[in-house]
């Protein structure tokens, strides 16, 4: 079992809580009905699952534990929605019935577990047959921006090399495909689309997140515990995130790989 590397840190959240289905599922939105029973693997903060709910017939979100599940189910009570329900799980081994889910979705999860193959066949077990799993993650490796800054080269570096220290795989996007291969998946649609920041406001809020992530979350602790990093390192990192938000020539690309598998 992996560990999640981001944390539930309000910087963390920052990010997470515009997650909608414009800017991170429309490759799923042509398969949602008003009769489809959806699955919301690892739903976090659930900003994605209330756009879903109002959507589709009903939705379960699941997360690891109700610390991070309270997340979502506070949003739903805020929204008024009553299509939901909520569900403690571990993706490996989903404790629904099989055939139970017109659509198994997971946004960022696959990145962070650790078999994604494995949980990509539990999802394809509760999915109805001829029913669609859906994946989308970053791949950090593809990240790109401009200007160019070391700080900003030695946070990814520090980054992956804690994802894969967490039992993850930080290159998710471009494994995606071979995962569901992997898992038994034989009709898979493979596509990819990206985040980016290139305006003044985009560049305050993504480099302004990640000065205060890099300084605040629980990535933090585990770079300043194992060694990684020593505090005067994650500052320098931290200031560089500043510097380009404030950079007019500032740019960042992050990709995604995705999958449409139906089971």
């Amino acid at each position: 079992m992996a560990s999640y590397t981001h944390g539930h840190h309000e910087s963390v959240l920052r990010s997470h809580n515009v997650r909608d289905i414009a800017n991170s599922a429309g490759y799923l939105r042509p398969y949602l009905t008003p009769t489809t029973r959806l699955l919301d693997v690892g739903a976090g903060p659930g900003t994605i699952t209330v756009d879903f709910a109002a959507l589709v017939a009903q939705v379960t979100a699941t997360e690891i534990d109700e610390g991070a599940l309270s997340l979502s189910r506070s949003l739903a009570t805020e929204r008024g929605l009553t299509n939901l329900d909520f569900s403690i799980e571990d993706v490996h081994a989903l404790t629904f019935p099989d055939d139970t889910f017109d659509v198994v979705h997971a946004h960022q999860v696959l990145q962070h577990v650790g078999d994604p193959v494995q949980a990509l066949r539990e999802m394809r077990r509760v999915a109805v047959p001829g029913g669609v799993v859906a994946a989308r993650d970053a791949d950090y490796a593809g990240f790109v921006w401009f200007p160019v800054l070391p700080e900003l080269d030695r946070w990814l570096t520090l980054y992956r090399e804690a994802a894969r220290a967490n039992g993850g795989e930080p290159d998710a996007g471009r494994r995606l495909l071979s995962w569901a291969r992997a898992a038994g998946f034989e009709d898979i649609t493979a596509t990819a689309s990206t985040w980016c920041y290139a305006s003044p406001a985009e560049r305050a809020w993504w480099g302004g997140m990640w000065a205060d992530r890099i300084l605040e979350s629980a990535l933090t602790r585990q770079l300043l515990d194992s060694g990684m990093a020593t505090g005067a390192d994650l500052q320098e990192i931290s200031d560089a995130w500043k510097r380009w938000a404030d950079d007019g020539d500032g740019w960042f690309l992050v990709p995604h790989g995705e999958i449409l598998a139906r089971a």
